[in-house]
């Protein structure tokens, strides 16, 4: 699945934007500091604190927003402008991860989720190829779902170790995902969007992508921070089924 990439992001002329993936096309725009989370897992769930970035990103200032083919848009901390949906081409498969539009932050930076009040939902439900969320993201509301469901053209709702649910022509159909064992959970849904929005975009059927990329969400935990990337093998693996 080897694939161009651009990131279009906001961060400090401190953080390097270089070292980490040199291979990727990184565009910054310069802000006072960069967002920062810290993750705490324990038994009743994640708990999140935040200090994020007060630097807007604008379709104007992005170089790549014409030449993109697929379209990731995934906001941490409501950082994306709206003015985005009108301006990514009319061909090209947006694919959304509004985890970022849903977060509300205290004066003390811990995070709660506002699934019921995003902001600019419907414009951006409707231009939407795909929508992918985690049941935590919507603090297990499934009448969210169904709402946001019957405004896009495919929502698919991601459920930790169980796998996912697809809302498919006002269905919801769910596609259990391998059990492993799990060492590093951060970052597997971001895994799981960047997976199923590349798979659709070739044509792939919505439940076999959804297999897809179920499975190599899964092959991601079982490895810690950078390391639980996908690596060729991932993806041989879950191609085969």
């Amino acid at each position: 699945m080897t694939q161009n990439v651009a990131v279009f992001t906001t961060a400090a002329l401190s953080f390097d934007t270089t070292g980490t993936f040199p291979d990727i096309r990184v565009q910054r725009l310069i802000s006072p500091r960069t967002t920062e989370f810290e993750n705490i897992y324990t038994a009743q769930g994640r708990i999140q604190v935040t200090r994020p970035s007060p630097t807007l990103l604008e379709p104007q200032d992005c170089f790549y927003l014409r030449e993109a083919e697929v379209v990731h848009c995934g906001p941490v901390c409501d950082e994306v402008s709206s003015a985005f949906v009108d301006a990514i081409r009319r061909d090209a498969f947006l694919g959304l991860t509004p985890q970022g539009w849903l977060r509300r932050w205290d004066t003390q930076g811990h995070v709660t989720q506002d699934a019921a009040n995003w902001t600019d939902a419907g414009k951006w439900l409707a231009r939407a190829n795909c929508v992918v969320t985690s049941i935590e993201d919507l603090n297990g509301d499934w009448q969210v779902a169904h709402k946001w469901a019957a405004q896009t053209r495919l929502l698919v709702v991601t459920q930790s170790s169980e796998g996912c649910t697809a809302f498919i022509n006002g269905e919801a159909v769910h596609v259990p995902a391998p059990q492993v064992e799990e060492v590093a959970p951060t970052g597997a849904g971001d895994i799981f969007a960047a997976a199923l929005f590349l798979s659709l975009r070739r044509g792939n059927e919505i439940l076999r992508a959804c297999e897809f990329a179920c499975c190599i969400a899964a092959q991601s935990v079982t490895r810690p921070k950078l390391e639980g990337l996908p690596t060729a093998e991932d993806i041989r693996h879950c191609s085969e089924g």
